[in-house]
């Protein structure tokens, strides 16, 4: 049963991805595929086997334009972009597309809307000094921690939680402060032209492993995955051997469980991983 479910979130996260290399093909938006969806393509060309969602990313700039465009393209359709703004129950930093299925997360009690996803990350320049990265990391965490306690993110469900009522308009106004908050710390150093490194900022990896030269960034590949084509950076070696060293050698078969996904429902079916 838990083969089927993550053949089906693998269907849907491709269709996912497919709609959104569409649009930032349509639009001429660079991205590029992060995390372990640039090390399935390498090393699987496709899905890690036992992986349940996809990650891309993307300089803010693009980032920006890439929301503005979708909410256009996207609009009559299943799909859903789900960000801090159209979400207000949503307290992630970064972007979801999502279609209509329905799923539970590990870990990840919350109001907010739930569907097999494609995460989509703003990637955001940072400063040279270790102590200004210290300082703009452990703001950003500060207001994701305010976030998540105003919009009510748990561990586990509470069975109180159902009779709590929905977010006051009060509450809903300072969650949203707070997110602009955060997006003003996150892209504090876009406008220096002289730092040549960016970050995903929400990257469950240490601070150092996912740090981009825009020369990484900007030289890049395409690789087969799946049925279709994704885009990694040309030096994905160097990338992946700082996040995972020996990256081309699987983890001991114990280590190989989703990490996300619970629970899906889709077409009236439903399935446990």
């Amino acid at each position: 049963m838990a083969d089927d479910a993550i053949s089906l979130i693998h269907q849907v996260e491709l269709d996912l991805f497919k709609q959104f290399a569409k649009i930032t093909h349509q639009h001429h938006i660079h991205y590029i595929a992060l995390g372990g969806t640039m090390l399935g393509a390498v090393r699987h060309q496709g899905f890690i086997p036992w992986d349940d969602d996809m990650d891309v990313g993307m300089l803010r700039v693009d980032y920006e334009q890439f929301l503005k465009v979708a909410e256009k393209d996207l609009k009559g359709t299943h799909y859903f972009l789900q960000t801090p703004w159209t979400d207000e129950n949503y307290a992630l930093s970064y972007s979801k597309l999502l279609d209509n299925t329905f799923i539970e997360e590990k870990n990840n009690v919350n109001n907010a809307r739930k569907g097999v996803f494609l995460d989509i990350f703003p990637l955001d320049r940072i400063p040279d000094s270790p102590a200004r990265q210290r300082r703009q990391i452990l703001d950003m965490r500060r207001l994701d921690s305010r976030i998540y306690l105003k919009l009510r993110y748990n561990v586990i469900d509470n069975p109180i939680r159902k009779f709590h009522a929905s977010l006051s308009a009060e509450q809903a106004e300072t969650a949203e402060d707070f997110k602009k908050q955060r997006e003003s710390v996150m892209t504090m150093y876009n406008d220096k032209a002289a730092l040549m490194n960016v970050k995903n900022l929400a990257s469950q990896y240490a601070y150092e492993k996912e740090i981009l030269s825009l020369d990484q960034l900007n030289d890049t590949i395409v690789l087969p995955f799946e049925d279709t084509y994704i885009r990694v950076p040309a030096d994905y070696d160097g990338i992946l051997t700082k996040i995972y060293g020996d990256y081309m050698t699987l983890p001991p078969e114990n280590a190989r469980t989703e990490k996300h996904i619970v629970r899906l429902i889709t077409d009236n079916q439903e399935f446990e991983l």
